[in-house]
């Protein structure tokens, strides 16, 4: 009984017991899709759970999943700010004037929103880097086609989804410059049968390598029942399709999620503007399958020059569509070119809606 008393109170030292009387920091995480296991909504969870794992009974968490863009999003938000939460995470872009609203509405609630660019006191925004990991991608189909045409199912025609598109063109065109990237728009972020429908026009059309958007694995299976190569997103597919699949970009939100749980937690939460890449462990190419070795090394060695600077995705020149020269050779595009991003690059096949 002694040594039972003694125990437990050694594991009482040991944790990071909260203070007497302290309640825990409760969280909140609002996702546009089903949690599920795979995909953008499965790696922000990913993060929640380090949350919890970091924080033990420090913090309390909640998540409500499958939350629709627009009046739905800002009920959720008001919910979840008048219930306690102390810091709330909004994972879709979205989800932007929801949260602005709501921040304004409850001043003493933090508000972390991915992917937008609307801040306030109480307001910060985060994302990542994802053109980083798509020039690589670019790079490998540019390798793999034989076709010469790579099929691009998008999402919405935010910057986010264009940036990502012209850096796989790029990257394409280097290694080929007769390869076209083809863009069909769905205009869901999660639409299984959306998705698998655009696969099959690609395919279809003459595409023998495709890239998506979008979150579920419906366009990779579409690719592996056509003996054609494909990229996860988000997260790494490969199970869903792994004759198909050559790597995926990964989404890393754990680290980012503990350290502003850390920082609310320490009384030095301030609003910030976060955009990081593969040097800062947020974008990652999943393992390299079913390409030769040579292909494998090129996409490792470009990831590895981009994470240290070498090679920017984004370096000139760079031509539109039109003919106009966009960004002169010897220089790079900056931020505010790629956080605008409003036309597409020479390759790109398909409408770009206004």
């Amino acid at each position: 009984m002694i040594r039972r008393h003694l125990l437990a109170l050694a594991a009482l030292l040991a944790a990071p017991a909260l203070a007497f009387g302290q309640e825990p920091l409760k969280v909140g995480f609002i996702y546009v899709g089903p949690i599920g296991d795979h995909g953008w909504t499965y790696q922000h969870e990913q993060g929640r759970l380090a949350v919890e794992a970091a924080f033990g009974d420090r913090v309390e968490t909640t998540y409500v999943e499958s939350v629709s863009e627009g009046p739905d999003a800002e009920r959720v938000l008001r919910q979840l700010a008048a219930s306690g939460h102390g810091l709330i995470f909004t994972t879709s872009f979205g989800y932007m004037d929801a949260t602005a609203s709501v921040a304004k509405q409850f001043p003493d609630v933090k508000f972390e929103h991915a992917t937008g660019y609307t801040r306030g006191d109480n307001l910060s925004t985060y994302s990542a880097r994802f053109y980083e990991g798509r020039a690589v991608i670019g790079t490998i189909a540019a390798r793999m086609t034989k076709s010469k045409q790579i099929g691009y199912i998008a999402s919405f025609p935010i910057p986010e989804v264009v940036r990502g598109i012209n850096a796989v063109a790029l990257a394409a065109r280097k290694i080929d410059p007769e390869i076209t990237v083809n863009v069909v728009w769905v205009n869901t972020w999660y639409d299984p049968g959306k998705e698998a429908d655009a696969a099959k026009a690609l395919i279809a059309q003459g595409a023998d390598v495709i890239m998506q958007h979008t979150d579920s694995p419906a366009a990779l299976q579409a690719a592996e029942l056509a003996g054609v190569f494909a990229f996860g997103q988000a997260s790494d597919m490969h199970r869903f399709a792994p004759n198909s699949q050559l790597t995926a970009i990964v989404d890393d939100w754990s680290t980012y999620y503990v350290d502003r749980v850390q920082a609310v937690l320490d009384g030095t939460w301030e609003s910030t503007d976060t955009w990081g890449g593969i040097e800062a462990g947020m974008v990652a190419l999943s393992p390299y399958w079913n390409m030769d070795y040579e292909t494998a090394v090129i996409a490792h060695d470009l990831a590895e020059d981009i994470r240290l600077g070498v090679v920017h995705p984004f370096e000139g020149p760079i031509v539109d569509r039109d003919g106009t020269e966009r960004v002169p050779a010897g220089a790079t595009a900056d931020d505010g070119m790629l956080l605008g991003m409003d036309f597409f690059v020479e390759g790109v096949v398909g409408d770009l809606p206004k």
